[in-house]
Formats: C-alpha cells, structure tokens, sequence
C-alpha cells in the first residue's frame, strides 16, 4: 500500500511525455489495472509517443478477466492471462484448481496473445512455495502449448529453475522473459534456446550493469521493450510512477547499450512483438 493511500503524502506526480519515437514500438508487458489512469486516456497518451501497443498483463483471475475484457474494447490493447508465481501459492486445493481452469478458459479467447505473467520467484515467496508455484508453471506451459499462445516468463532469483523446467516441459514455440534480469550468460542461453528478453526501465539504473550487459549480447531480433508500470520508471524518473508512454526512454537507453539508431532498433523490436504477441 503506498503512503498516499494511508493520507500520509500526496502520490508523486507523473513524468513529462518524451519526443515520441520515429519508429512506433508496443509496452510489451504493462498492468493498466494498477495504473491512476483510464484505459483510453493511457492508450492516446503511448500513441501520442509513437507507442503504439500495450501488451495488459494477467496476475490471478480477476486481472485476466479484466485484461480479455479490456483487450475486446481496445484494439491497441493485447491481453495475456495467468497466475502470477507468487499468487499460485497463496490458492489452496479446489480453489487453485478452479483458478486453472478459469485462466484454460480464458486462454482459448481471440483477444488473449498469451500466457502469463508465469514463472518462478524465489525472493517474494518462500521455500515452502516452491513446489507450488513449480506446479503452476508447469500448467501454464501447458496451457500456452495447447492454445498456441506465448509464454511470458516472470523469473525472479530463479533463472537456473526456470530453465530447467523449459528443458523438462518442453518451451512453447514462443517465449518471452519479461523484465529480463539475467546477466550475460543467461542472455547468451536464452538466445540459443530462442528465447525473446524484454528489458524494462531498470535497465536504466546504475547499479544493474548486468543488464546492460545481458542487452548488449543479446539478438537484436530477440529483444523487447516493456514498462511494467506503475513500477519501474527509467531515469531519470525513477520512483516516479511509471506508465506505457515513457517507453521512448528505456528504448534510447537500450539503443545506446547497443550502438545502434533508434529507428533501427525500434524495427527490430516493433517486428519481435508482431512475432510475439501479432495475430497467428
């Protein structure tokens, strides 16, 4: 809860617009649900920058009801629907397998592009956790597999796990990694897997060269942009909410990481997301 909701202090004000992109791009992974403003408002606002795409992401079952129902009024919205890592856990007996089916049912929608966000946490939840949360991963690879949607990867102090469990399941034919926090050397094993990395704002903050050298490895046909707003706001805003209409910043950010034009990177991305998320 933040201190504005207990009165403590008025919420931070949102950051200036950004010139907008030469090379309209999508926020492939965004929650508009836990945004202040209206879905309309939030998608004229990412236009304006040349943003063309928010990618609503599902948490538990409510979120991904509300991300098909969104995605059905919106064209610029594309929806993904799951149980987040930490939420399997909190979901016991008949209530988590009621939850499975309700997100299998919500994947056989048009409007839903994906599966997730998925994955493993190992620093929210604790060890008692796991195996759940092991459990719903494995599910939602099946799920994605059997309606033929993307995979969207949360992988939090987890990496070699969540690995494994690709290797073992077997991966969809499309997965992303959002907000990628590996270093290098999972760039390097993500890229021979196939694998898409999304980076977010934090790749704009100093102390995660590990990112920027995850970035600077990876296939630029590879690679995604995100926002995962509200949080994560790139510098130099960052503490301040974020929200899909600062994406030109990380992707300059990102651009500079690799050393290439704007436009030729904004390409890129704009091209993986059709890859990613498009129609089928």
């Amino acid at each position: 809860m933040s201190p504005s909701v207990r009165g403590e202090s008025k919420p931070a004000p949102m950051p200036p617009a950004p010139e907008p992109l030469r090379v309209p791009v999508p926020d492939s992974h965004t929650h508009l649900d836990l945004q202040e403003t209206e879905v309309g408002d939030a998608v004229a606002a990412a236009a304006a920058v040349g943003v063309d795409v928010l990618v609503q992401i599902g948490i538990d079952v409510p979120s991904s009801q509300w991300a098909a129902r969104v995605a059905a009024e919106h064209d610029a919205v594309w929806a993904t629907v799951a149980l987040h890592p930490n939420e399997a856990p909190r979901l016991v007996g008949a209530a988590l397998e009621i939850a499975f089916g309700q997100i299998d049912t919500l994947a056989g929608l048009d409007v839903v592009r994906g599966i997730g966000e998925t994955g493993l946490d190992h620093f929210r939840t604790g060890e008692d956790g796991w195996a759940i949360q092991e459990e719903s991963f494995r599910r939602h690879i099946d799920i994605a597999k059997r309606h033929g949607k993307t995979l969207v990867i949360h992988d939090r102090d987890a990496h070699e796990d969540v690995l494994r469990i690709l290797r073992s399941e077997g991966a969809p034919e499309r997965v992303v990694f959002h907000c990628f926090s590996g270093d290098a050397e999972m760039a390097k094993a993500c890229t021979e897997s196939g694998y898409v990395m999304s980076f977010a704002g934090n790749i704009t903050f100093r102390t995660n060269q590990h990112l920027r050298d995850a970035l600077e490895v990876a296939p630029s046909d590879q690679v995604l942009v995100e926002t995962d707003a509200p949080f994560l706001a790139p510098l130099p805003y960052r503490g301040r909410p974020n929200a899909p209409y600062l994406i030109p910043l990380t992707l300059r950010a990102m651009a500079q990481v690799k050393g290439m034009d704007e436009e030729n990177l904004g390409t890129a991305v704009a091209a993986t997301a059709a890859r990613m998320f498009g129609p089928f």
